[in-house]
């Protein structure tokens, strides 16, 4: 297992970092599944370290040869995901560029503001996932989850205790999508609070389902 860090250069002139984790097995003569992943508010306020803590990364230590490459972007300080699009598109590209990735097992994932980055990012370019996972976020319009996401494969997690981001934030997305989307699991983790957002990647079948999830051609 190894993390690499790195700078983005926008054209307004913000340098924004990432890592990419790559698992112990990983072979540039194979293709390789990826996932962008999205920290919470939290960590944007900190060093780039931190995002190591949190989330999918502690599936990641305890796992040295997790079939996937990762790769985690920093939001600034008192911004957004959905002020960081322009940016994520670039950065999924130059990580295509620059390792050996299957182009159509490329996934998104993020936990509290990265959920909501995760579901209002691929409602904008439903094109580039071929599933998704929001974990304890919400999505900006129902109607364009219904519109843009209803071919794409979600796994949703939220704790129904939670006190920072509703649980009625990921349930009514659900109920909308649950009669047009076929490949659609809610896990609801039962008297939990917002710690929720780890333990919903602990879950034993969330990374096999995901390799599974193909992009649909044409």
């Amino acid at each position: 297992m190894s993390y690499s860090d790195h700078k983005l250069e926008k054209t307004i002139n913000i340098s924004l970092d990432y890592l990419i984790y790559k698992p112990a097995s990983y072979d540039e003569n194979k293709k390789w599944p990826l996932i962008l992943s999205l920290h919470g508010s939290g960590e944007r306020n900190k060093d780039i370290e931190t995002v190591k803590q949190y989330g999918i990364h502690k599936i990641l230590r305890e796992n040295e040869d997790l079939p996937f490459l990762v790769v985690s972007p920093h939001c600034p300080k008192d911004e957004s995901w959905e002020m960081q699009f322009k940016f994520l598109r670039e950065l999924l590209d130059i990580v295509q560029k620059n390792y050996s990735i299957d182009s159509e097992r490329i996934y998104l994932t993020g936990y509290s503001m990265g959920g909501y980055g995760t579901w209002n990012f691929a409602i904008t370019n439903p094109e580039l996932f071929a599933a998704i996972a929001p974990i304890c976020g919400g999505a900006i319009s129902l109607k364009k989850a219904v519109r843009y996401l209803k071919d794409t494969p979600i796994w949703v997690a939220h704790g129904d205790s939670d006190t920072i981001v509703d649980f009625e934030e990921s349930k009514r997305i659900v109920d909308s999508l649950k009669d047009c989307n076929k490949n659609l699991i809610f896990k609801v983790y039962k008297n939990c609070d917002h710690e929720v957002c780890t333990k919903a990647y602990e879950d034993p079948e969330l990374f096999p389902w995901l390799l599974k999830q193909r992009k649909r051609r044409g």
